[in-house]
């Protein structure tokens, strides 16, 4: 989130900039203001009468907007107040069905005693299309001023755990096996004390642990507040557009990034420096991925950094990780300037094996897609496959690339919302509240917009912040939860009236031979690999993505008309590969390491025996 502070304004050119000691350069120019036929800032209007409809809002319905996000006041005077909370989706208590996670943030009179914190939701799936918030039951409300989510079962019980990153300590709630968590961030050594943002987990060293990355945002100290033209800040003068707003992060004090080995006693140690990711510069982090970049077996790991350059760290396969952030491509956009990230979508959009990223941005700059073209090297391919123009007004925070509608392609989803309270006060294009942005995918390598219907999904204007994306009914569409800044929770279900076929996929590690560790029973960043009528589509187990958020970790496979699934190719963690024959569309698979499918679900429920047909390794 690129704001101002010293003379440097976001997204004003150069000639509009007050100069100041504390300066950097604005990712991008002012753009020009663009407005509907009703005059409507493009980023809160342009909407159709007709047209796909692709989500329809069910959070009334559902019950999800009972819950509300707080985060500092409206007026947004300081940083902290801004960035708003990622939202995970968890199958916290093993029935077959995703239950949401959402984080919340809070207030400086709650963290003082002064006035009741705002809780963290913990929604339960009815298996009805309702939710039922158990976070009190589950000890899960956190009662922190929170940022992001990331999912993984670090102790290899079979059973999902919840880290959570925290302005204040950190928390790490282990699944208690009884619809209960238990926080032991104390013990295992994680809870740092600052301000964390992202948080990620993965199986760096190869021993069949899971291990924790946290990034590190801004060291915000209260006792020196980062107001315009006060000490904090150098007595610069913190604007937008010319109107003095909050400052940061430029100018401010950096929080640096922690690895955290799993020790395999509950315990963690921090290993940054030794592993060689320890952030000595201190950037702006948001969102932080581990995942299989170079198809090494390795997880490698992606830190989007605000306003400045972007991380991406190999794993050189010894307990290192080299940087190649400059030299993948990743660090800076194709005009060599720095992105104000905040949040990553990973895939792969042209099913030749490789994974994509998309990287949301401020507004007045275009959002960044990076095209892998082979050993995880990126071009900038943002302008060629027609994603760059259409969100330029828009500030990007969630995205992720989803197959909305089942057929073989990955469409790219963001969400959206402005920073300061005024953006819409002036004649500057853009609004507080933003719509989603949908792209659909037309299988050459370029995408294009699908267009907002009016009282649907898409034309919901609210100040997104985190989104997750996942099947939430169990039907083989790709639902997205919303985490609004100062707003209910959102809940978007996919009603797209295609008729394609699909087929999900849960991964079960655990495959331990004396030579070798296994895999995470999660098998956190296996990779696999749908091989159909000459069609071979991509999908990765991942323990965040999006803007600090946590998505379905079922993998999920579109197959357009085809009624066959064909053959899953699995790397798994450990190393080990393993192909296994489909043996039915339509429905959700559990592949366990080394022995092949132990069970299936059909709308939800089991699948009668004779519809796996065969379940064996293939």
């Amino acid at each position: 989130m690129m704001a101002a502070v010293g003379g440097s304004l976001h997204a004003q050119p150069a000639q509009e900039q007050t100069s100041g000691g504390m300066g950097g350069n604005s990712t991008g120019a002012a753009a020009k203001a663009e407005y509907d036929a009703q005059h409507r800032p493009i980023t809160a209007g342009g909407f159709v009468a007709t047209g796909p409809v692709i989500f329809a809002d069910i959070s009334d319905k559902s019950g999800v907007s009972k819950w509300k996000h707080v985060m500092g006041t409206l007026e947004k005077k300081y940083i902290l107040d801004a960035n708003g909370s990622g939202v995970g989706l968890i199958d916290y208590d093993g029935d077959g069905w995703l239950d949401i996670y959402l984080v919340n943030g809070s207030t400086f009179d709650a963290l003082d005693g002064k006035e009741p914190s705002p809780h963290a939701a913990l929604f339960h799936n009815n298996h009805d299309g309702t939710f039922t918030d158990v976070a009190a039951k589950a000890g899960v409300t956190n009662d922190r001023w929170g940022y992001g989510v990331a999912v993984g079962d670090f102790d290899n019980d079979g059973w999902p755990d919840i880290a959570v990153a925290n302005y204040g300590k950190n928390r790490l709630y282990r699944n208690n096996h009884d619809g209960t968590f238990t926080d032991v961030a104390e013990k295992a050594g994680i809870t740092l004390g600052n301000w964390s943002a992202g948080v990620t987990w993965g199986d760096y060293d190869g021993d069949g642990r899971l291990d924790l990355f946290i990034s590190g945002y801004i060291h915000f100290d209260r006792n020196n507040l980062p107001v315009s033209g006060n000490k904090a800040v150098g007595y610069a003068a913190c604007k937008f557009r010319g109107v003095v707003g909050m400052c940061g992060p430029r100018g401010l004090q950096g929080e640096p990034d922690h690895l955290f080995h799993n020790n395999g006693d509950g315990t963690f140690t921090d290993v940054s420096v030794k592993a060689g990711v320890s952030d000595s510069g201190r950037a702006y982090g948001f969102t932080s991925i581990f995942v299989d970049l170079n198809g090494d077996g390795k997880p490698d790991l992606l830190v989007a950094n605000d306003s400045v350059a972007n991380y991406l760290y190999l794993n050189k396969g010894d307990g290192t990780f080299e940087d190649a952030s400059y030299v993948s491509g990743f660090a800076v956009n194709k005009d060599g300037r720095e992105v104000a990230s905040m949040g990553l979508g990973v895939g792969d959009y042209e099913n030749n094996g490789l994974l994509d990223i998309i990287d949301t941005d401020f507004s007045d700059d275009y959002k960044v897609l990076f095209h892998n073209d082979g050993d995880a090297s990126f071009t900038d391919m943002s302008y060629r496959a027609n994603v760059a123009q259409a969100g330029i007004p828009f500030l990007g925070w969630g995205a992720g690339f989803l197959d909305y509608d089942n057929d073989g392609w990955k469409d790219l989803m963001m969400v959206n919302g402005h920073v300061y309270p005024y953006a819409g006060d002036h004649d500057w294009g853009t609004s507080y509240a933003e719509r989603p942005l949908l792209f659909h995918n037309i299988k050459g390598g370029k995408f294009e917009v699908v267009p907002p219907v009016t009282g649907t999904g898409l034309a919901d204007v609210i100040p997104a912040r985190g989104a997750a994306f996942g099947d939430l009914f169990n039907d083989g569409k790709i639902d997205v939860v919303i985490n609004p800044i100062d707003g209910p929770a959102v809940l978007l279900r996919d009603v797209n009236a295609d008729h394609h076929h699909w087929v999900e996929l849960k991964l079960i590690g655990g495959g331990k031979t004396a030579t070798s560790p296994g895999s995470p029973r999660d098998a956190m960043c296996a990779t696999v690999y749908l091989k159909r009528e000459g069609i071979r589509q991509r999908e990765d187990v991942m323990s965040s993505g999006s803007y600090v958020s946590a998505n379905d970790q079922r993998l999920h496979f579109g197959l357009g008309d085809a009624t066959d699934a064909g053959v899953a190719e699995i790397h798994w963690p450990s190393g080990a590969k393993e192909s296994v024959k489909i043996p039915a569309v339509d429905q959700i698979f559990i592949i366990t390491e080394g022995v092949g499918i132990t069970a299936s679900l059909c709308e939800g429920k089991p699948c009668p025996v004779t519809s796996a047909g065969t379940l064996s390794k293939h």
